[in-house]
């Protein structure tokens, strides 16, 4: 497997060779004279404007030749309405402009659960983390290193799933109320970001260190290549769908994302800081993390919705190959997770060791594999932690305004005085 710096090498060798490819020789001939040079190309004005013509002139003038400038049969003026069985989730030629009427509920509704679920990092109250922190005694040496392993594999992972929406999937889902809930998701990711920046920065930490960790730690490193090599073919700006092997590599990267780095590769990191919560230690890293948990868990579950709906628009590209891919991407997807979870944690440490955490990843990759409509691959794999269920249904706002009203203020929207 491609390490995070043989991926940077192979793009600049590539490059390097394209720059140094020896160029075919001119033909001889009589010598000539040498043409001008001519400029690059620029767009015409619609019609000529005399030199002496007021601003305000020229701006009347092309205002009056608008119907006729370059551009206007990408408006297909007059066109008939949009209509509901138009839509498609991708390859659809209908105008992404025209947000309703909506095609699918079920997106515009989980846009507008995620702009009800607003919440920003600097709302949560870090002062007993900073003093555990410091502390000689108050946290063990095995519990630091999953705070920082957490915050070193997430500050990447949110950004690489930023960049692979904003360069790539909202670009291929043709569906307008689809899009907006992945401009909500990449904003939400933003937020992730700045969340882990956060702690790091109130804890003191090297952010080097913790920054730089999916180049210097083995089983993060992993991970990160793992999803960084779903995202090449998409993140070429000249990739398009509309066959069915480009129709699938869309449908490999959204399964890659949603399904393994949001659905599995996050569990193991999340489980242990909100472990680490339950007993009252690191409770504002917890609670950051409460929140980002239902967030993904969010992600996941429209990821899952979009996944399965374009498997039934396009039921050709769900063929028993790709069913037996998308199954190994989801072992393969585990077994990194497995492979952090002994790394994160060597000896037994908040009520939990590798051995049960490789359990609950199993019984995560099944329901994966379920929502897939795919078929379990650990038949009785149980789940030993049932309190991640509660935490991830916990409603934000009980907690927030019992305990720091005075604080909230979004966009000025509330005052207190």
């Amino acid at each position: 497997m491609l390490s995070w710096d043989e991926f940077e090498q192979e793009e600049t060798a590539v490059a390097e060779k394209s720059q140094a490819a020896p160029q075919p020789a001119p033909a001889q001939s009589a010598p000539q004279t040498a043409p001008e040079p001519q400029p690059a190309p620029v767009a015409q004005p619609v019609a000529s404007q005399p030199a002496d013509m007021s601003a305000q002139e020229r701006a009347r003038q092309a205002v009056e030749n608008l119907d006729v400038a370059p551009g206007l049969e990408d408006l297909e003026m007059n066109a008939a309405r949009i209509e509901v069985d138009d839509k498609r989730m991708i390859n659809c030629r209908a105008d992404l402009n025209q947000l309703v009427p909506f095609k699918y509920d079920w997106a515009w509704q989980k846009y507008l659960d995620g702009t009800a679920n607003h919440w920003m990092p600097q709302e949560v109250n870090m002062n007993a983390d900073i003093a555990l922190w410091k502390s000689q005694d108050g946290i063990t040496e095995d519990e630091r290193i999953i705070v920082m392993r957490s915050l070193g594999y997430f500050s990447t992972a949110d950004s690489l799933v930023a960049n692979n929406l904003v360069l790539a999937v909202y670009r291929l889902i043709t569906n307008p109320e689809c899009r907006q809930y992945l401009l909500r998701q990449a904003f939400e990711e933003a937020i992730h970001t700045h969340a882990y920046q956060y702690c790091v920065e109130s804890l003191g930490m090297d952010e080097g260190e913790v920054f730089n960790m999916y180049r210097e730690v083995p089983s993060i490193a992993k991970k990160a290549t793992w999803s960084l090599s779903h995202t090449h073919s998409l993140s070429n700006p000249n990739f398009t769908t509309g066959t069915p092997e480009t129709d699938q590599e869309l449908l490999r990267n959204l399964i890659a994302f949603y399904c393994v780095t949001e659905g599995i590769f996050f569990y193991c990191g999340f489980s242990q800081i909100l472990s680490m919560g339950r007993r009252n230690k690191m409770t504002g890293v917890a609670e950051q993390f409460q929140y980002i948990l239902r967030d993904e868990s969010m992600h996941l579950n429209f990821g899952v919705d979009v996944i399965n709906q374009i498997k039934i628009e396009n039921p050709h590209l769900w063929t028993p190959e790709f069913q037996e891919e998308v199954t190994q991407m989801m072992l393969e997807g585990t077994e990194l997770e497995i492979e952090y979870a002994r790394d994160t944690m060597p000896r037994g440490v908040l009520g939990m060791n590798a051995g049960i955490m490789e359990e609950y990843l199993k019984f995560i990759c099944n329901r994966r594999l379920l929502q897939l409509g795919l078929k379990e691959q650990f038949p009785g794999a149980t789940n030993p932690f049932p309190w991640m269920s509660e935490i991830i249904d916990l409603r934000k706002e009980k907690n927030f305004f019992e305990t720091r009203v005075t604080e909230y203020q979004v966009g000025g929207a509330l005052s207190w005085d």
